[in-house]
Protein backbone atom coordinates (compact mmCIF):
# COMPACT_ATOMS: atom_id res chain seq x y z
CA UNK A 1 0.00 0.00 0.00
CA UNK A 2 1.30 3.09 -0.78
CA UNK A 3 1.60 6.40 1.22
CA UNK A 4 -1.28 9.01 -0.99
CA UNK A 5 -2.56 12.47 -0.47
CA UNK A 6 -5.93 14.00 -1.43
CA UNK A 7 -6.97 17.30 -2.61
CA UNK A 8 -9.19 19.73 -4.47
CA UNK A 9 -12.30 19.20 -1.60
CA UNK A 10 -14.25 22.65 -1.03
CA UNK A 11 -17.41 23.93 -0.65
CA UNK A 12 -19.48 23.95 -3.94
CA UNK A 13 -23.22 24.65 -4.45
CA UNK A 14 -25.87 22.06 -5.05
CA UNK A 15 -25.60 21.12 -8.98
CA UNK A 16 -21.82 21.83 -9.20
CA UNK A 17 -18.14 20.13 -9.99
CA UNK A 18 -15.39 19.16 -8.23
CA UNK A 19 -12.15 17.55 -9.04
CA UNK A 20 -10.51 15.52 -6.37
CA UNK A 21 -6.90 14.45 -7.01
CA UNK A 22 -4.81 11.33 -5.30
CA UNK A 23 -0.91 10.95 -5.67
CA UNK A 24 1.59 8.99 -3.95
CA UNK A 25 4.07 11.84 -3.46
CA UNK A 26 7.91 10.81 -5.57
CA UNK A 27 5.46 7.60 -6.42
CA UNK A 28 4.00 6.70 -9.99
CA UNK A 29 0.83 4.66 -9.87
CA UNK A 30 1.33 3.26 -13.49
CA UNK A 31 1.58 -0.70 -11.48
CA UNK A 32 -1.31 -0.17 -9.04
CA UNK A 33 -5.27 0.41 -8.51
CA UNK A 34 -6.42 3.53 -7.17
CA UNK A 35 -9.78 3.90 -5.42
CA UNK A 36 -12.16 6.35 -4.26
CA UNK A 37 -14.10 6.30 -0.93
CA UNK A 38 -16.27 8.53 1.08
CA UNK A 39 -17.70 8.80 4.76
CA UNK A 40 -19.96 11.36 6.26
CA UNK A 41 -20.19 11.91 9.89
CA UNK A 42 -22.13 8.95 11.83
CA UNK A 43 -22.21 7.35 8.50
CA UNK A 44 -20.45 3.91 7.48
CA UNK A 45 -17.57 4.85 4.83
CA UNK A 46 -19.09 4.32 1.26
CA UNK A 47 -17.08 3.40 -2.03
CA UNK A 48 -17.40 5.43 -4.59
CA UNK A 49 -15.29 4.52 -7.40
CA UNK A 50 -11.47 2.38 -8.62
CA UNK A 51 -9.62 2.23 -11.28
CA UNK A 52 -6.97 -0.56 -11.40
CA UNK A 53 -3.97 1.23 -13.51
CA UNK A 54 -2.37 -1.80 -15.18
CA UNK A 55 -5.22 -3.24 -16.85
CA UNK A 56 -7.41 -0.09 -17.34
CA UNK A 57 -10.50 -1.42 -16.14
CA UNK A 58 -12.69 1.24 -13.80
CA UNK A 59 -15.38 -0.08 -11.01
CA UNK A 60 -17.72 2.83 -10.74
CA UNK A 61 -20.77 1.57 -9.64
CA UNK A 62 -20.63 3.24 -6.26
CA UNK A 63 -22.45 5.84 -4.54
CA UNK A 64 -22.04 8.06 -7.05
CA UNK A 65 -22.50 5.70 -10.15
CA UNK A 66 -23.41 8.30 -13.34
CA UNK A 67 -22.11 11.27 -11.72
CA UNK A 68 -18.40 10.45 -11.35
CA UNK A 69 -15.64 9.62 -13.70
CA UNK A 70 -12.26 8.31 -12.50
CA UNK A 71 -8.81 8.78 -14.48
CA UNK A 72 -5.34 8.61 -13.94
CA UNK A 73 -3.11 11.64 -15.89
CA UNK A 74 -0.98 10.56 -18.49
CA UNK A 75 2.53 10.44 -16.31
CA UNK A 76 0.41 8.16 -14.34
CA UNK A 77 1.00 10.39 -10.90
CA UNK A 78 -1.87 11.07 -10.12
CA UNK A 79 -5.55 9.71 -9.93
CA UNK A 80 -8.48 11.97 -10.50
CA UNK A 81 -12.28 11.80 -9.49
CA UNK A 82 -14.62 13.91 -11.58
CA UNK A 83 -17.58 14.59 -9.35
CA UNK A 84 -20.78 16.50 -11.49
CA UNK A 85 -24.51 17.36 -10.37
CA UNK A 86 -23.51 17.43 -6.72
CA UNK A 87 -25.93 16.69 -3.92
CA UNK A 88 -26.12 18.40 -0.43
CA UNK A 89 -25.79 14.43 0.71
CA UNK A 90 -22.86 14.01 -1.28
CA UNK A 91 -20.67 16.12 1.97
CA UNK A 92 -18.41 14.08 2.88
CA UNK A 93 -14.90 13.41 3.93
CA UNK A 94 -13.28 11.87 0.63
CA UNK A 95 -10.36 9.56 0.86
CA UNK A 96 -8.29 7.39 -1.65
CA UNK A 97 -6.27 4.40 -1.23
CA UNK A 98 -3.16 2.78 -3.92
CA UNK A 99 -2.22 -0.61 -3.62
CA UNK A 100 -0.93 -3.73 -5.84
CA UNK A 101 -4.05 -5.68 -5.38
CA UNK A 102 -6.90 -5.77 -8.05
CA UNK A 103 -9.81 -3.28 -7.40
CA UNK A 104 -12.44 -5.96 -6.43
CA UNK A 105 -9.69 -6.51 -3.51
CA UNK A 106 -9.07 -2.79 -2.80
CA UNK A 107 -12.47 -1.67 -2.09
CA UNK A 108 -13.06 -4.88 -0.17
CA UNK A 109 -11.33 -3.11 2.27
CA UNK A 110 -13.87 0.21 2.03
CA UNK A 111 -14.68 -0.73 5.81
CA UNK A 112 -11.30 -0.60 7.36
CA UNK A 113 -10.97 3.11 8.20
CA UNK A 114 -7.15 2.66 8.42
CA UNK A 115 -6.50 1.60 5.25
CA UNK A 116 -7.89 4.79 3.44
CA UNK A 117 -5.87 8.51 3.08
CA UNK A 118 -6.95 11.32 5.67
CA UNK A 119 -9.14 12.84 2.88
CA UNK A 120 -10.18 15.93 1.74
CA UNK A 121 -13.50 17.30 2.75
CA UNK A 122 -16.13 18.21 -0.08
CA UNK A 123 -19.39 19.77 1.45
CA UNK A 124 -22.31 20.74 -0.76
CA UNK A 125 -23.70 23.54 0.50
CA UNK A 126 -26.18 26.45 -1.19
Amino acid sequence: QLHVVESGGGLVQPGGSLRLSCAAPGKNLGAVAVGWTRQAPGKERERISCIDNPTGAIDDAGSLKGRSTISTDKSKTTVYLQMNSLKPEDTALYSCAADTVPCAVLMGATTVDAFWGQGTQVTVSS
